[in-house]
């Protein structure tokens, strides 16, 4: 049941992952069918976040009044159901419209299975479990691109993807009654306690705004880091765009294979000094990418090495979270943590895009900043925890 459970959670994960990168991949087809502009992806993305946000923050409520179960169960629906809307959007505001069940339905059942392995499973498991997340994100660009390869057709792309969402939803809601035996032989118990706790609230604990100003700061550096490198590596390096193309995601197949790679060691090492190896890491290869080389492999090899770095600090943070601030307050925090998080990787991106208007160069001191403070509240964190212990 156990192993039945995890692997129901990682397929889960999969599909959170697997329309993340959709509408980047679809766009460049959309825009001119819905006689959109093309900067119009940024209202979409926005709405997306905007709801995955609030439904973060209103997780701790839904799964201690329905249960994990129920929860992971409705979220994936949603978003099936969202997604088929996007196939079949006709007009922008039919974008936006079913941009908001998306985002629910994506912030729901991320922080309540983030809660849940952080809970019952180990730190192993958790790497395994984001790792899977960048199994979808990586496999969804591949179907919009084979669909409109083959199909030449975008809402085929979001269609299939649909059609994957609904098998798991039909999946999840038959496995009800492997979470509610779960419960009942007490494996679940942890969750059953959980408090409900209101954002000020919870803020109130020791240690917890620290938490999501790491959380904001590493989103923040992981998500500007992917989206602008390659930019970077054309503007600052002087290499051609698609071998920028191809460097840059190799950021990406970084954190990927960093997290697999985590999940071997994670146990032994324990979160706390993953997340101190990780940012170290990191450290390295920023130090690469900022070196004052024109093209070099040095320079090049810091985005993968940076990839590296990030791979164990986001699970790990989640992992520690009970072990933070206590089993019963974990679900409460980790929503809110995931809202953090949403807010980091949605508005410091853009903030850069302002920067980079003056110059493209800052783009390594900009990610270390938000590395500094990574660092600074992680190291808060452990104090702040160590001394109430």
């Amino acid at each position: 049941m156990y192993s039945l459970l995890l692997a129901l959670i990682y397929l889960a994960f999969i599909s959170l992952g697997l329309p993340d990168a959709l509408l980047g991949a679809a766009w460049p087809s959309i825009y001119p069918v819905l006689n959109t502009p093309v900067s119009y992806a940024g209202i979409v993305s926005m709405i997306i976040a905007g709801c995955t946000i609030i439904s973060s923050l209103n997780a701790n409520r839904a799964v201690n009044r329905f249960g994990t179960g129920p929860v992971t169960a409705a979220s994936v629906l949603m978003t099936a159901v969202a997604l088929f809307g996007f196939s079949v959007a006709g007009r922008f505001w039919m974008l936006c419209l079913w941009a908001v069940p998306y985002g629910l339905g994506a912030g729901a059942v991320d922080a309540a299975l983030n809660n849940y392995v952080a809970l019952h499973y180990s730190s192993r498991h958790m790497s395994w479990l984001h790792c899977c997340w960048g199994i979808g994100a990586s496999v969804g660009p591949y179907i919009m691109s084979y669909c409109l390869t083959v199909k030449d057709s975008w809402r085929s792309g979001y269609g299939t993807v649909g059609v994957f969402q609904m098998a798991l939803t039909a999946v999840l809601v038959i496995s009800l009654p492997v979470w509610e035996k779960q419960k009942s032989h007490g494996n679940d118990g942890k969750e059953a306690t959980s408090k409900y706790l209101k954002v000020h609230e919870a803020l109130k604990i020791r240690g917890v705004k620290q938490a999501l100003l790491a959380f904001f700061a590493y989103c923040g550096l992981e998500t500007t880091g992917g989206l602008w490198a390659s930019s970077y590596l054309v503007l600052h390096k002087g290499i051609e765009a698609q071998d920028a193309a191809g460097w840059a995601s190799l950021f990406y197949l970084g954190i990927t294979a960093g997290r697999f790679l985590n999940g071997i060691v994670s146990d032994r090492l324990n979160n706390r000094n993953m997340i101190r190896i990780g940012l170290c890491i990191i450290a390295v290869g920023l130090l690469a990418v900022i070196l004052p080389l024109k093209y070099d492999r040095i320079g090049l090899a810091g985005l993968i090495i940076t990839g590296l770095g990030c791979a164990p600090v986001y699970p790990c943070i989640i992992h520690q979270t009970p072990r933070n601030f206590g089993a019963e307050n974990s679900q409460a925090i980790i929503g809110i943590q995931m809202a953090s998080a949403y807010t980091g990787s949605t508005f410091m991106p853009p903030l850069f895009g302002l920067l980079a208007g003056v110059s493209i160069a800052l783009y390594p001191v900009y990610l270390s900043l938000f590395l500094i403070l990574t660092i600074a509240m992680t190291e808060w964190l452990n104090r702040l925890v160590a001394a109430r212990s």
